[in-house]
């Protein structure tokens, strides 16, 4: 048996027995796809497990997660330090490094947690456009490399993968490449049931090369991937195939899709296959084969690393995302200039004037926005818009497609090289949520600019006004949600994000403009997330507590309430993810004894935690003037009045 076979069938069984073992598990992909991941693992993927997150290795990204023990046998398989073949024994099992889907951070191998279909092909476009950008910075000694993606039917089903595709034969990605397990089947059947579409047209069309093969011939393989790494556009390469390859009763069905074989069927896959070896059990000869994969590219690695010391610590600390030496400085005038002149803008304004002042400091960020730059304000005069021919920028026109945005901005920051941020509208990021959630479980430094973050938006009408958003992101772990409420606020939100290095942030910014509320820059008082922002002389006889425009209006009340005699304290606050981590005694000492009010212009959901009455939506919005819709819905000075009365009553 040539010893493609071997190496190939020892990644089938492998994955079959763990599968086994766990009695869970989806075999069908990693034995239709072996022969493929064979190829391309011990003749093209630039590796080396010894250094995993050797930058400049080539990306690899199982697209189609369910899979995962195809990932998980080729990482043992060739030699990964951190997983063991009791690593394999354990897959699926609570606490094991070997989870259902691949989880980044788990192992080192893995590049990105995948799962949900389509979210891998698109983030794989981030960092096929992440290559380029570092590439062009510095050169190809420094940089040059693929990302090769395996995706399913789903993943190419799904619409993520649509305009993810779309910017990626836009912008040329010559060395970005998928491999498309062309296996016609999905859960409930064959695909045909539910898509008649021409997948290499629909790729052609967004300005692919494609190419057709038999994956499970060796040779085919291996020839479409060598023209593929020739091409000057991204390829997809269709690789037909049967699913569950091997297993004589199941294969070609959807049976063996999310289910175990069981060892009826697998003893007959052994003998189908010639396969002669017990469960868990690797032929040394077959073993030593793929270890000697694993050090293929050591001498690659160690030109790399001579190259990379040549370069010193600024192309180091560029890569690993290092903020530089006082990067601040210029964020910090801003500030102080805003104080002294009482700067009074819309918080998507006073974002737009903070990036002018970090963009031109820190060299790793990226930006962009669904086709809403002029009103997301997320373009900087130091930006230069990214295209096919020139990566040496920092601006990406991401056009309507902010699905692919999310992905596109995870996949940019899993490569390195790049801090990413990326804007909508607040009310569109339901669009982007899958992404920004699998950002959320894999810890990424990300800033989401989300601008129109309430029913200020006015005219646009319920369609465009946010509600229900603020307390579905505040629900969601590992991200912080930011609603401030002027220009320092704002700084110190952009402050927080870039140096949060294990978890994305979210600026939910204004259309309407606000006054300066601040009165002192001394502290980054946003970082506890909530603080008094306006004290009351004497003992507190009620607490206003509000975010973004409608911390102003609890001034404004304040105001009125002093000369009725009640003494008011107004907290703002604009991270609630910030606060909760506080100590209990701090958050005792902001809150106060006295009854508290909340103001939120978007829904009252979770506020009660905090706040004995609220002041806020259960309803969708309407259309109309800013100021009118806030009328309209009771969020006003006279509201607020009317609900004091009655709690210090």
């Amino acid at each position: 048996m040539e010893q493609n076979v071997l190496m190939a069938n020892a990644v089938r069984f492998l994955s079959v027995d763990a599968i086994n073992k766990a009695n869970s598990g989806h075999p069908g992909m990693p034995l239709g796809m072996a022969d493929v991941a064979t190829v391309l693992f011990s003749k093209f993927l630039k590796f080396y497990p010894k250094d995993a997150k050797w930058f400049d290795r080539d990306r690899f990204v199982l697209s189609a997660g369910h899979g995962s023990m195809l990932l998980y046998s080729l990482l043992y398989l060739t030699g990964y330090e951190d997983i063991s073949l009791a690593d394999i024994k354990n897959f699926r099992q609570l606490g094991a490094k070997t989870a259902g889907h691949p989880e980044y951070g788990h192992l080192e191998g893995i590049d990105m947690t995948t799962g949900p279909l389509g979210q891998g092909i698109s983030s794989a476009v981030g960092m096929a456009i992440a290559e380029r950008i570092v590439n062009a910075k510095f050169s190809d000694e420094l940089c040059n490399h693929f990302t090769y993606v395996i995706a399913g039917d789903g993943c190419l089903m799904e619409g993520i993968s649509e305009e993810a595709a779309s910017i990626a034969g836009h912008l040329k990605l010559n060395k970005l490449i998928v491999f498309w397990d062309n296996n016609n089947i999905t859960i409930d059947g064959t695909v045909d049931d539910a898509s008649s579409t021409n997948q290499i047209r629909r790729f052609e069309a967004m300005g692919w090369n494609t190419i057709e093969i038999d994956g499970h011939n060796f040779e085919e393989i291996e020839k479409a991937i060598l023209k593929a790494q020739k091409s000057d556009k991204p390829t997809l390469i269709s690789c037909k195939t049967t699913i569950g390859y091997g297993a004589p009763n199941k294969c070609g069905t959807s049976k063996c899709h999310g289910s175990p074989l069981g060892e009826e069927e697998t003893a007959l896959m052994r003998e189908n296959l010639g396969w002669k070896y017990a469960p868990f059990e690797i032929p040394q000869d077959v073993l030593n084969a793929w270890r000697k994969v694993g050090e293929r590219s050591k001498e690659a690695y160690e030109n790399w690393k001579k190259e990379a010391l040549k370069a010193g610590k600024s192309f180091d600390d560029y890569i690993h995302d290092v903020l530089p030496q006082n990067w601040d400085a210029d964020l910090k005038k801003l500030k102080a200039k805003a104080l002294e002149e009482k700067t009074k803008v819309a918080t998507r304004k006073a974002s737009q004037m903070c990036l002018e002042e970090i963009v031109k400091n820190v060299p790793q960020i990226v930006g962009g926005s669904a086709d809403l730059a002029a009103s997301n304000l997320t373009f900087a005069s130091y930006m230069k818009t990214i295209y096919s021919h020139d990566f040496n920028g920092n601006n990406i026109k991401y056009g309507i497609r902010e699905h692919a945005m999310g992905a596109i901005m995870n996949g940019m920051v899993l490569h390195g090289g790049v801090i990413a941020y990326g804007g909508t509208f607040f009310v569109f990021s339901d669009y982007m949520r899958p992404a920004m959630r699998l950002a959320a479980l894999m810890g990424l430094r990300e800033i989401y600019v989300l601008t129109h973050d309430s029913i200020g938006v006015g005219e646009d009408g319920p369609t465009h006004q946010p509600v229900e958003h603020l307390a579905s992101y505040r629900a969601m772990p590992n991200i912080l949600t930011f609603r401030p409420c002027d220009v320092i606020e704002t700084a110190e939100a952009w402050e927080i994000a870039l140096t949060s290095e294990k978890r994305p942030s979210i600026l939910a910014l204004s259309r309407q403009n606000l006054p300066l509320l601040r009165t002192s820059i001394d502290e980054n008082l946003s970082l506890k997330g909530a603080y008094v922002i306006s004290d009351c002389e004497g003992k507190r006889d009620v607490t206003l507590i509000a975010t973004g425009s409608e911390v102003m209006l609890c001034v404004e009340a304040q105001k009125v309430l002093r000369e009725k005699g009640i003494h008011a304290a107004v907290v703002s606050m604009p991270c609630m993810e910030l606060f909760e981590e506080q100590s209990k005694d701090y958050r005792q000492q902001v809150l106060g004894k006295a009854p508290r009010l909340a103001v939120e212009a978007a829904s009252t959901f979770g506020w009660d935690r905090y706040a004995d009455e609220i002041i806020g939506m259960n309803c969708f919005g309407a259309s109309g003037k800013g100021d009118d819709v806030y009328g309209f819905f009771g969020i006003t000075v006279n509201e607020i009045l009317k609900k004091v009365e009655k709690l210090v009553a």
